[in-house]
């Protein structure tokens, strides 16, 4: 059997392994956020957490294969797959590993120690931090970015052009939903009303 074969594969269920994770986050931050009780934050927050190392194997089985696709089939003048290597490498560490899990291992910790019942304003502020929803949607948007990457192929200014948009739209979404707080019966409430 060959190789390149068994590393596509490799390569294509790693991202869809990303990309369960990402959904997962992307869920579960959203449903935290209506959370009405600590015991729906504990339950919530390890469902999240649960979902990490799925994430972490599977960006670097990613990066593995596609080194591999890259150093002995697609050669180190394909840009596109340049890009989409070095934006896996760039991103996904330090928003995975720096700015999300630390957040929600704080939250899972918070709300272990809080007492059932309403939830108290510290795990609030965790669950609300818009660096944790901005770095979510970030990581979705590099993700989405890359696999816009992998089907048109374009060339190096279209591939970095494509990287900066996918960045960009999944920084501003994430940005636009930190605006948002849930009112008092667990419905969005933006914070910029004047009321």
């Amino acid at each position: 059997m060959k190789i390149y074969p068994l590393m596509l594969f490799v390569h294509v269920i790693s991202d869809i392994g990303i990309f369960i994770g990402i959904g997962a986050w992307l869920l579960g931050l959203a449903a935290l956020r209506r959370a009405q009780d600590v015991s729906q934050v504990r339950a919530l927050a390890m469902l999240i957490q649960g979902t990490e190392p799925l994430s972490v194997v599977s960006a670097l089985l990613t990066i593995v294969s596609g080194l591999y696709m890259l150093l002995t089939v697609w050669g180190w003048q394909t840009a596109w797959a340049l890009v989409a290597l070095g934006s896996i490498i760039v991103f996904l560490p330090p928003l995975l590993l720096l700015i999300t899990e630390p957040r929600m291992r704080s939250i899972v910790r918070l709300a272990h120690v809080a007492p059932s019942g309403p939830i108290p304003e510290p795990l609030q502020g965790r669950i609300l931090d818009p660096l944790l929803g901005t770095a979510v949607h970030t990581l979705a948007g590099v993700v989405l970015g890359i696999v816009f990457l992998m089907t048109t192929k374009p060339a190096l200014p279209g591939s970095l052009t494509a990287m900066a948009v996918a960045v960009g739209l999944g920084a501003a979404s994430g940005l636009t939903l930190s605006r948002v707080r849930p009112g008092r019966s667990g419905h969005p409430d933006r914070t910029t009303s004047t009321e």
